[in-house]
C-alpha cells in the first residue's frame, strides 16, 4: 500500500504531498478533470511545476483503461520530441486501482488563447499564423513517427516555454510503417473537429458482437487542424453552429453541405482553409505541403498586389 499523504502548511493553506513511485510531490492545486481523471498541479523535490493525471481504473470500462495505457506507451516512445508534453514518470497500483501519470506542466492551452483572442473580437494576422505554424510543427513530428492522434482540438495543444506542444494521446494510434491508414474499434474524435471518414462508420461483427470499425489516416488530423484555423478565423468551427449533435454528424459527412468560406484578407489562408477541409481525405494536403505552403513562407498573396 502507499503511504498516506502527508499534509504540509503553504502560509495558512494546508497542502498534502503525493507520492508516485516513492517520490513525494507537494499538491497545489486541481488544473483539470475529466472522465474518470483529475490533473493536479504539483512541484517536485526540486520545486519544478509538473502536472499528474490522477486515473480512478476501478469503474472505466476497458476501452478508457486502453486509452490510458496507450497514452503512456506513446509518451514513452515520444519522449525525444521537443513537441510533445515529457511523461517524466507513471505507476498502476493494482490495489486501489488507481493510476498515476506525471508530466511537464504548461502555461497554458489553445483553447484559453482562442478564448482571449475571442474577447478581443479578433486574432491577429500575424497570431494566426504563428499558432498555425506550431500546430503544423507539433502533428509533423508525431505523423513522422506514424502516429495519428485523432482527437487534436485546440485544448490538446499547450503552451510550455513559449511553444505548443501536444498532448492527450489516449486515443491515438500508431500504423505500420508500410500502410497509410488505420481501422479503429470505437468512434473517437470531438464533434466539432471530427472529419467525415471519423464519422461515417462501417458496422463489422467481430466475435459476435457490433462494433464500429473506421478507416482513418494521416489525413483525418489535417481536417481537424484546419477546424482549428477556421475557429481561429471566424471565431466558430466550421459546424459550430449546428448545436443538434446528430444534426452536426449529418452535416459534416453531407457534401452536399456547403462549409461557409467567408472572405479573408490573405488569400494563401483561404486556399489553406478550403484545402484542409475537403471532404475526400485524399485531396486533402499533407502535413509537409502545408509547413512549405505560401500562407507560411510568406509569398506574397496575388489578391494583394
Amino acid at each position: 500500500m502507499p503511504p498516506p499523504p502527508t499534509e504540509l502548511f503553504f502560509g495558512k493553506r494546508q497542502l498534502r504531498t503525493l507520492t508516485v513511485n516513492h517520490r513525494d510531490y507537494i499538491v497545489m492545486k486541481q488544473i483539470g478533470r475529466g472522465g474518470s481523471s483529475k490533473v493536479l498541479q504539483v512541484f517536485d523535490s526540486d520545486m519544478r511545476s509538473l502536472a499528474i493525471k490522477q486515473v480512478y481504473l476501478e469503474n472505466t470500462d476497458d476501452a478508457t483503461a486502453n486509452g490510458y495505457k496507450n497514452e503512456i506507451e506513446l509518451l514513452r516512445s515520444l519522449r525525444h520530441s521537443d513537441r510533445v508534453v515529457q511523461l517524466m514518470d507513471f505507476e498502476h497500483r493494482v490495489t486501489d486501482q488507481m493510476l498515476y501519470i506525471v508530466m511537464e506542466k504548461g502555461d497554458t492551452d489553445l483553447t484559453k488563447l482562442l478564448q482571449s483572442y475571442t474577447r478581443l473580437n479578433e486574432v491577429d494576422a500575424n497570431m494566426c499564423k504563428f499558432f498555425w505554424g506550431e500546430m503544423l510543427r507539433c502533428v509533423d513530428v508525431i505523423h513522422k513517427e506514424n502516429i495519428i492522434h485523432s482527437d487534436l482540438k485546440p485544448s490538446n495543444f499547450l503552451m510550455v516555454a513559449g511553444r505548443l506542444k501536444l498532448i492527450d494521446f489516449g486515443i491515438a494510434s500508431q500504423i505500420q510503417s508500410d500502410c497509410t491508414s488505420i481501422i479503429k474499434d470505437s468512434q473517437v474524435g470531438t464533434f466539432n473537429y471530427m472529419s467525415p471518414e471519423a464519422i461515417e462508420a462501417q458496422q463489422v461483427t467481430r466475435n459476435g458482437s457490433s462494433q464500429t470499425a473506421i478507416k482513418i489516416s494521416r489525413r483525418s488530423d489535417v481536417w481537424s487542424l484546419g477546424c482549428i484555423l477556421y475557429n481561429f478565423v471566424y471565431g466558430i468551427t466550421p459546424f459550430g453552429h449546428i448545436k443538434q449533435p446528430m444534426g452536426k454528424l449529418v452535416a459534416i459527412v453531407n457534401r452536399e453541405h456547403p462549409i461557409e468560406f467567408p472572405p479573408v484578407a490573405d488569400c494563401h489562408l483561404l486556399a489553406v482553409l478550403r484545402g484542409c477541409l475537403r471532404r475526400d481525405p485524399y485531396q486533402r494536403p499533407s502535413i509537409e505541403q502545408l509547413l512549405s505552403d505560401p500562407y507560411l513562407t510568406g509569398c506574397r498573396c496575388q489578391c494583394q498586389k
